[in-house]
């Protein structure tokens, strides 16, 4: 099973769910270690972005792009 992963790890401060994936930083741990975790990780997932994205955070390869200062 291909990880989730982006290779973004840009957590939001409130969640703690990475901007690019959604998963947490222990769920990255869980994921390499832990196999039988994997499917409730990737269940979780889709949730976790459409709730960052509703909260106006930039997700999946759009969190690559850094905010402009004004």
């Amino acid at each position: 099973m291909a990880s989730p992963c982006i290779d973004i790890c840009r957590y939001d401060e409130a969640s703690g769910w990475c901007l690019g994936c959604g998963m947490t930083r222990k769920d990255k741990k869980h994921w390499k270690k832990e196999k039988e975790r994997r499917p409730a990780i990737l269940e979780s997932l889709p949730g976790r972005l459409l709730s960052l994205a509703a909260a106006g955070h930039p997700t999946g390869e759009a969190a690559k792009k850094k905010k402009k200062k004004s």
